[in-house]
């Protein structure tokens, strides 16, 4: 990067989500000049529509299956958490004056479960830092070796002595993660994988009656299981919401990778869905074939299976006549009914997504080998987890390891120039 000062070093992080952010207030602690560029009228928007419906900022969970969250990234994304894992995450958020508890579910929330005031608490620290903030300002890439933004000013070019890049991923364009950065990387010879879907929904085919009876409908406490390529068994328990041309929810998110990486290989995924996790099989068979004494299929299986309307339909969506008629083969659907998903909701419409710059792209400090100078954080990066805290906190961690990236390459070039001087 060209210099922007030769005695103070000036450098620009573009993007202001968690990883631009918390680059920045590393950055300022070792005294550099910070200026943090956001495309949007304010910093953190997508923080801020995340936790609308509770901020779930980390995971309790121990640390050898958090870090398998991140599957076959765990090793690149341990790297980052071993300078910021969920613990220290928990110790820096009380730093801010915001206290935090732990959910049943083992996720981590900030006590009033609101992201704004966290926001705020740290936007106020990083000003008193001396980081200047600049909303509305579209990064275009290069010209020469100048940054060139687009800002409601006109065009601007700007020199630094270091870049941030920390540009999110392809999801929610509308809160300016709209992977335009992409071919600008490319152009100088990034590798960049194709960005995908990842925590997102998925389509099938439904009945006309299925989809105008149950469309928005929760579909609670199933246990959700699906083979994945490498032949593995995926198992997850919770809910999910059946939709005009689908599934969508915290538990299809949380299966995301493996089927999004089935129907890319055979076109099609095979979900299995157990509609009475706290029966066993044989037990359901066993009540299924008592007699009905009038009653119909569906206030038998509520009664003696629990399963309510949304849960009776899908097993008539699903399974032949013969197959309802029989008691053990009815039991055998309940607890393994498959569903076949055709392909994945748009990426715009995703939580996240999968795929970024590659790892071989970047050294161990997230600085591109093909850019000196140039460092990335966050989403952007070819990596991808579940929700429940595990992408807030890599976010935040790779921001804080391309900061000491750029504090040691700024130090290193400095004493280069010094010899070199000399």
């Amino acid at each position: 990067m060209s210099s922007a000062s030769p005695s103070h070093p000036v450098v620009a992080v573009i993007g202001g989500g968690p990883a631009g952010l918390m680059a920045a207030e590393r950055l300022a602690q070792a005294g550099v000049s910070v200026r943090v560029y956001d495309a949007m009228p304010s910093v953190g928007r997508k923080f801020l529509l995340a936790g609308i419906g509770g901020m779930n900022i980390t995971h309790s969970e121990s640390a050898e299956p958090f870090l398998g969250r991140y599957r076959e990234a765990a090793p690149w994304v341990g790297q980052w958490l071993q300078r910021l894992d969920g613990p220290a995450l928990r110790d820096w958020i009380h730093g801010l004056g915001i206290d935090t508890f732990v959910g049943s579910s083992g996720r981590v929330f900030p006590t009033d479960m609101k992201a704004a005031p966290l926001l705020r608490a740290w936007l106020k620290r990083l000003r008193e830092s001396g980081v200047t903030l600049h909303p509305r300002h579209r990064w275009l890439g290069w010209d020469g070796q100048q940054l060139l933004f687009d800002t409601p000013e006109g065009p601007l070019q700007t020199a630094a002595d270091a870049v941030v890049l920390a540009l999110g991923g392809g999801s929610w364009a509308r809160l300016g993660s709209d992977g335009a950065w992409v071919p600008w990387l490319r152009e100088r010879g990034v590798e960049v994988r194709e960005l995908r879907p990842a925590n997102c929904g998925f389509t099938t085919v439904w009945s006309d009656h299925l989809r105008q009876r149950f469309a928005g409908q929760p579909l609670k406490q199933v246990i959700a299981r699906v083979i994945a390529v490498d032949g593995q068994c995926h198992e997850r328990r919770g809910e999910c919401v059946v939709t005009e041309d689908g599934l969508e929810g915290s538990l299809v998110y949380a299966l995301s990778a493996e089927l999004r990486e089935l129907i890319d290989n055979h076109g099609q995924a095979e979900l299995q869905l157990d509609l009475a996790p706290d029966r066993s099989q044989s037990q359901l068979a066993q009540l299924l074939a008592l007699p009905r004494k009038g009653q119909s299929l569906a206030a038998v299986l509520r009664k003696r299976a629990g399963l309510d309307a949304l849960k009776t339909a899908l097993l008539h969506e699903c399974l032949g006549k013969e197959q309802l008629a029989e008691p053990q083969r009815l039991a055998a659907g309940i607890k393994g009914l498959s569903i076949r998903l055709t392909g994945t909701r748009p990426l715009d419409e995703a939580i996240s997504s999968a795929g970024g710059v590659t790892g071989p792209a970047l050294d161990e400090q997230l600085m591109l080998k093909n850019l000196p100078g140039v460092f990335c954080a966050g989403e952007m990066l070819d990596w991808e987890a579940p929700t429940g805290g595990y992408l807030l906190t890599a976010c935040f961690a790779s921001g804080l390891v391309a900061a000491e990236g750029v504090i040691r390459w700024l130090g290193a070039s400095s004493s280069t120039s010094t010899n070199d001087n000399a």
